[in-house]
């Protein structure tokens, strides 16, 4: 390593009228902050797609279509649609058979709204209130109770993201405000946030947040002149660079490189938006990618750089949205999405389901991949500290039901995690014990209850 007398503070930001970039992890920044360090920094990714899974059903449990035959360490991820993840095997620790009982119809009235109701129950383990009104009511999720918790220590507490749109146009009757549908964090039980779904809006939220001279118009008035954010802040940059050791140099260049490469990629959505280019969606508004692999990946390119700079340290996502008859072309599978996750119990159908199941887990490498790439403090990854949960709480979705829901974790949480495990709950566990597992890994060890949980699992057991 490279010992030089300049010492940066890891909240350094390269500041400019209108923007400002904060910097990635330095070796200059190590003696700054090693010594006061007391607990490692956990990112913390929390991923719904909605509709269950195929092997929710019955032919899919027997098949291994989702959750694999084995427990403990010894399990085979290719029957299942997490096969993509198997690079990352040693940071999974997957989770199977647990149910979210609040998710169902509690009374007469409500049977029928297990669509409108799911994505407020994922994050919160808690029943929603049916309404149509104002009045909305579910519980403070998971995202935002470890937000609340270390939320301070970075310029923005959480971000909140989606593919699919939020304006109301499907999936809300039944009874159920589209706030339920469209939201999957919850800053308290009557406090849905909303989600952000274009990537210019994120970009400027990263990017913009610090200068205090930074407006909207001004962000609008420096893209018309097509300039990149970087071109603002290169000669701050410059200065800052001369007093830094050649490591420092090249990870502050590649660190450039990346922000300039998504900025580009979104002012190309954005041109091809203006000059009407196919989009798979085309009522999606200018700025939303033409695939879904695109967006997503733009998306993942966000969160990880933001994680490198620790401008937040907890995102929610959202990739789909309950009802929707979206396409996956990239999926090889040509039926829309609903009626795909209505498969009639028919194996053939079911089969079919599980192929959009696989390709939806399998956008999950690429982010994982740059996670794994970044590296963080004491010489680990950015995967090493970070928590990442993906799941549904949907089961099988031809039933409308919410057992033996599809749940993984990615990351090593700063060592909370030992990963590479496969736990298979007994029957009627709630899904809610393992979250309040997620949450004691992450820190909030006081933290007695969580939804409907009995007792938290413990994630790093053998079983």
């Amino acid at each position: 390593m490279y010992i030089t007398q300049k010492k940066i503070s890891r909240r350094f930001a390269l500041r400019t009228f209108g923007a400002a970039v904060a910097l990635p992890l330095l070796d200059a920044m190590t003696p700054a902050f090693a010594a006061s360090q007391a607990r490692k920094k956990v990112r913390l990714v929390c991923i719904e797609m909605v509709h269950g899974a195929a092997g929710s059903s019955e032919i899919g449990l027997a098949k291994n279509l989702w959750s694999p035959a084995a427990v403990g360490r010894d399990f085979d991820l290719s029957p299942t649609s997490l096969r993509s993840l198997e690079p990352f095997r040693d940071t999974l620790t997957i989770v199977s058979n647990t149910d979210v009982e609040n998710a169902e119809p509690f009374v007469a009235r409500e049977i029928g709204g297990d669509h409108h109701r799911s994505s407020s129950v994922f994050l919160t383990q808690a029943h929603p209130k049916r309404t149509e009104g104002a009045d909305v009511q579910a519980g403070t999720s998971l995202d935002q109770l470890y937000a609340q918790h270390i939320g301070q220590q970075t310029p923005i507490p959480s971000l909140q993201l989606c593919i699919e749109p939020t304006d109301g146009a499907a999936g809300c009757s039944n009874g159920y405000s589209c706030v339920y549908t469209d939201c999957i964090s919850w800053a308290s039980p009557t406090q849905p946030l909303p989600m952000i779904r274009n990537p210019r809006v994120v970009f400027d939220e990263l990017f913009g947040v610090f200068g205090s001279g930074s407006t909207p118009a001004q962000r609008r008035a420096s893209r018309a002149e097509d300039r990149s954010i970087l071109d603002w802040v290169l000669e701050s940059a410059g200065r800052l660079k001369r007093d830094l050791a050649p490591p420092d140099r090249a990870r502050l260049d590649d660190y450039f490189d990346h922000i300039r490469q998504v900025e580009r990629r979104i002012q190309t959505v954005e041109a091809s938006g203006v000059s009407r280019e196919p989009h798979q969606v085309p009522t999606a508004p200018a700025g939303i990618p033409a695939t879904f692999t695109e967006h997503v990946q733009m998306m993942f390119d966000l969160q990880a750089l933001a994680f490198a700079s620790d401008i937040t340290r907890v995102f929610s996502f959202k990739l789909g949205r309950d009802n929707s008859n979206r396409m996956y072309p990239e999926s090889g599978i040509r039926a829309s999405f609903h009626p795909a996750s209505h498969h009639g119990g028919k194996e053939d159908r079911i089969l079919e389901f599980a192929k959009m199941n696989t390709f939806h887990v399998g956008m999950l490498p690429y982010f994982l991949e740059k996670l794994k790439r970044t590296p963080d403090e004491d010489g680990s990854s950015l995967l090493d500290n970070t928590v990442l949960l993906y799941g549904s709480p949907m089961g099988d979705s031809n039933e409308h039901n919410h057992k033996r829901v599809p749940f993984f974790i990615a990351g090593h949480g700063g060592g909370g995690l030992a990963g590479g495990l496969h736990h298979k709950a007994a029957k009627g566990t709630p899904l809610a014990n393992a979250m309040l597992g997620v949450l004691h890994a992450l820190g909030l060890e006081d933290m007695p209850s969580f939804g409907d949980s009995t007792g938290a699992l413990n994630l790093n057991a053998i079983t």
